[in-house]
């Protein structure tokens, strides 16, 4: 009998996302309607008739020579090569190299767990790196649970940390720019006493005060990879729910952005409910916006409920307390969250910036990389059940250089360009995609796509809408072109070595059911309670490509299940994984993946797999977080890991007189959401 990683099959704090958390990261978006009611084609039905990717590559001499008339669809084993499905290494000896892992990947892995801490691997140390509410600013206080106020929350790191990026900071000996989202706050878990029912001014302040975003400067300490803020240096920041943010690009003054508060529709107040984000070649951040939604009240017209906007009060009752939250008041206010955001932490005096040219949807990521005239390319996902994955292609190039000339135009690039939708199509006949995830004859779920252009400027590329109305209404436009329904597109992320492009798709327990779209190859699964990970490669490795080809490289869930499935690598030598999330990539190549809701009966965790080599689909656990937690935010450097816990003690029946977690303080403490590094102890990189 195969002798798999460990298992853990079932827990009560374990399992899947808890109804509080619903209740507050996304206002119970799964139990209200999919928000997406379109009948446009599904990826399944559009597959006779369509020329299979297998065709492309045979036909692939004759069309290079055609190049300049259609991308030809490559999918191979590295960026430089044409290949075919041969090129991954099926049969090619999975397993049979070094003893301890792929490069980046020689850990003793992970085992499934429920403790209440995060777990690492033998031979790591870790380190509360901060926590919410500690002070960042000058002037703000030192955290005390009992006597909050939102003038000190917006002086201190924000609630529910979730994307992290570090950037160099020159001219001062070990110490880096750590960026972090705060993506949402649970009231009942941060005030004594909370009555939902009711909440107070102040309560509700604080709340404002816990989300946005915050930069900190952090002192590394050369010998491990321990990082410890620097409190009130020059360049940290919070900016929160009455910050300003100005509006730029294309839809910028328009009447679909207008509101009482400002009638020329350009400058907002507030960030909400950040998610992941990315960092720009050119020294920014970039933040999406993503369940926006919840925040407003009294939604009423079509596109608030194709955004999944309430027809009643919200949970955290804000709309008593501004009017910019009740949509009878300020119909438009809710147009001006959804977006992406790109932030300078260099300076602190900027107004970061909304780039309507990205569109407005549940934005859970936005990770650029460059062509090879140097013009960034954005890949962007809209995290709901049937909803769509999307790219934006600039027209300007950047300019290299830390010159105030350079960067002043590099803080354009994403004002101007090509906004894109992805539609998938497979290469199997659609009777053999029956939702159960049994692979197709050929082996593999797989197949090719192109992108569909929306907007470029102020020229509309969808028949019926503006420009103004795709960019604000973005998810309407995919609805018309017909784009293929995902399940749940997160993160999405291209290799920095091979280009590729990872789509992390949580997961879909709508799929299959009666009135909602049936499983296709690119979503072959039924009740989709696991997910999986999409690989993607633009045609001729061009990131503006209108095509490219994609498989399935990973789809997640138990390994003794037979409809898992893991680059082709040996199962009993993978770990399980359930519901990938965020995606991140090490010096290596690896893909990093955490986890959000896992349903195996462990916490959330964080993991690395192969992408590349006769190891490509060796996955590790490499961390687990504590009870009811999430894991956000991964960042994997030489000699650190960086992770954001997020919403830890987040578990039905929790509050702050009843706990379900002690960490990261332990007995008596309030729970809080903290980042965390860890690194060796012997001083050597990650996983080498």
């Amino acid at each position: 009998m195969r002798k798999l990683l460990p298992l853990l099959s079932t827990n009560p704090h374990g399992s899947g996302r808890s109804a509080l958390t619903c209740r507050y990261r996304c206002g119970d978006a799964c139990f209200h309607e999919v928000p997406n009611t379109s009948d446009n084609e599904y990826a399944g039905d559009v597959i006779a008739g369509v020329l299979s990717r297998r065709s492309a590559l045979r036909a692939a001499a004759v069309v290079t020579v055609a190049s300049a008339a259609g991308g030809a669809v490559t999918l191979g084993a590295a960026p430089e090569a044409v290949a075919g499905p041969e090129a991954y290494g099926h049969g090619h000896g999975h397993g049979h190299g070094k003893a301890d892992g792929a490069r980046g990947l020689r850990f003793t892995p992970v085992a499934p767990n429920t403790a209440d801490k995060v777990t690492v691997p033998s031979g790591y140390a870790q380190n509360v790196v901060i926590r919410w509410g500690e002070p960042i600013l000058r002037g703000a206080p030192a955290f005390d649970s009992e006597k909050q106020s939102a003038r000190a929350q917006a002086g201190q790191f924000g609630y529910n940390n979730d994307f992290l990026s570090l950037l160099p900071l020159r001219g001062e000996h070990d110490r880096q720019v750590l960026v972090a989202n705060h993506e949402y706050t649970d009231e009942v878990l941060m005030f004594r006493d909370y009555d939902a029912a009711d909440p107070t001014r102040e309560q509700v302040e604080i709340a404002w005060a816990a989300h946005g975003l915050s930069v900190v400067v952090v002192q590394e300490e050369r010998r491990t990879g321990r990082l410890t803020p620097v409190s009130r240096h020059h360049l940290n920041r919070r900016l929160h729910t009455t910050s300003r943010f100005e509006l730029t690009g294309p839809a910028a003054g328009s009447d679909l952005l207008k509101t009482s508060a400002d009638p020329r529709g350009r400058i907002v107040l507030g960030t909400l409910n950040n998610c992941a984000g990315g960092t720009t070649p050119w020294g920014t951040t970039l933040h999406g916006e993503e369940n926006f939604n919840q925040y407003f009240a009294n939604g009423s017209s079509v596109t608030d409920k194709r955004y999944g906007v309430g027809t009643g009060a919200t949970e955290r009752k804000w709309e008593r307390f501004d009017k910019r939250f009740d949509l009878k008041q300020e119909p438009n206010e809710v147009h001006r969250q959804g977006w992406v955001v790109e932030l300078d932490p260099y300076d602190p005096e900027s107004t970061p910036k909304k780039r309507t040219a990205l569109g407005r949807f549940k934005h859970e990521a936005a990770q650029p990389r460059l062509t090879a005239d140097g013009r960034p390319v954005v890949y962007m996902g809209d995290d709901e059940r049937f909803d769509y994955f999307y790219k934006f292609v600039s027209s300007r190039r950047m300019k290299k250089g830390d010159s105030r000339a350079a960067r002043a135009h590099n803080l354009t690039l994403l004002d101007e360009g090509t906004l894109y939708v992805a539609k998938l199509t497979g290469d199997s006949p659609a009777a053999e995609i029956d939702g159960t995830g049994k692979h197709p004859s050929d082996g593999e779920f797989d197949g090719s796509g192109v992108w569909i252009p929306l907007a470029t400027g102020n020229v509309s590329h969808v028949p019926g809408m503006t420009a103004e109305e795709v960019y604000v209404f973005t998810r309407l436009a995919g609805d018309k072109v017909g784009a293929t329904k995902m399940d749940r597109p997160e993160d999405v992320e291209p290799s920095p070595r091979t280009g590729r492009v990872y789509v992390a798709l949580t997961n879909n327990t709508d799929r299959g059911k009666p009135g909602k779209a049936a499983a296709d190859e690119a979503n072959p699964r039924n009740l989709n309670k696991h997910g999986q990970i999409l690989e993607l490669a633009e045609n001729w490795d061009d990131p503006s490509s209108d095509g490219f080809a994609w498989r399935l490289f990973l789809v997640a869930g138990d390994p003794n299940d037979p409809a898992t499935y893991f680059a082709g690598y040996p199962k009993e030598k993978v770990s399980q994984i359930s519901c990938p999330d965020n995606v991140a990539f090490d010096p290596h190549g690896n893909l990093w993946i955490s986890t959000d809701g896992a349903q195996l009966g462990s916490h959330d965790g964080l993991f690395g797999v192969a992408t590349q080599g006769e190891r490509r689909g060796e996955l590790k656990q490499f961390l687990t977080v504590p009870r009811g937690a999430e894991t956000c935010g991964p960042l994997i450097q030489d000699r650190r890991v960086l992770v954001a816990v997020q919403h830890p003690g987040e578990i039905d029946g929790a509050s702050v007189e009843n706990p379900k977690s002690e960490w990261p303080d332990g007995p008596g403490k309030i729970v809080r959401p903290s980042v965390v590094a860890v690194w060796r102890t012997d001083g050597r990189d990650i996983g080498v």
